[in-house]
């Protein structure tokens, strides 16, 4: 298997998050070769320039923490941050409307995004797994499937938890075997990463990055 660090979108979603930060964990990301760096959209510009011919792409989160904002912010929020150098967007879906059974205003809330940015960036949708039981996850991902989205996310960070693996076969066993799934909140060691993606997920994000791949490089 090729290095952990390809599946990695190297995260820094802290309010606290400073441009001294962000410039650090850009030259991090270009020496350990991450997916993507993720970061809030105030700090796209800043990394699509500092990233520029690194092969690291620059992913944001749109509607985040909670989903609960309108589908046209949202729109308006994703098309501003692809403008900006965005490559990939992590929306969050909207909760509320899911835990109501509101299914057709989840799907078009996400197509809202999905439209939006077509043809210009991957979308990742953030069902917020800590909120659904089992059959609410496997219905959420296959929602996010079938509004053409591009991968299925687990966490925002901002629950009471985040990515397990139990619930990665949920979503593997809903969307099929070639669809994307994002593993995120809580993963800090190289065993937890290999274990998310041992049960399905191809991509995950992790403040802990480089912890994750030195301790991958230890074990070889």
């Amino acid at each position: 298997m090729e290095s952990i660090a390809k599946y990695i979108d190297y995260t820094l979603l802290k309010a606290t998050a400073t441009d001294e930060d962000v410039k650090r964990m850009c030259q991090e990301a270009r020496e350990y070769h991450f997916a993507t760096i993720c970061i809030h959209p105030v700090f796209v510009r800043l990394c699509s320039q500092l990233l520029a011919g690194s092969g690291v792409g620059v992913t944001t989160v749109i509607g985040f923490p909670f989903g609960a904002v309108k589908s046209e912010v949202k729109a308006f929020e994703a098309a501003q941050a692809v403008a900006d150098g965005a490559t990939e967007v992590d929306m969050v879906m909207n909760i509320g409307e899911m835990l109501s059974g509101n299914l057709d205003v989840v799907r078009q809330d996400i197509e809202s995004v999905v439209k939006t940015v077509a043809g210009k960036a991957i979308v990742k949708v953030i069902i917020e797994t800590a909120y659904l039981d089992k059959e609410q996850i496997s219905i959420a991902s296959k929602l996010v499937k079938g509004a053409g989205a591009n991968f299925v996310k687990t966490s925002t960070g901002y629950a009471p938890s985040g990515a397990k693996a139990e619930d990665i076969r949920i979503i593997r066993e809903a969307v099929g075997p070639d669809f994307g799934i994002k593993a995120s909140g809580g993963i800090s060691s190289y065993q937890a990463a290999k274990e998310m993606l041992e049960a399905g997920a191809t991509r995950f994000g992790a403040s802990a990055a480089i912890k994750i791949v030195e301790g991958e490089n230890s074990q070889q």
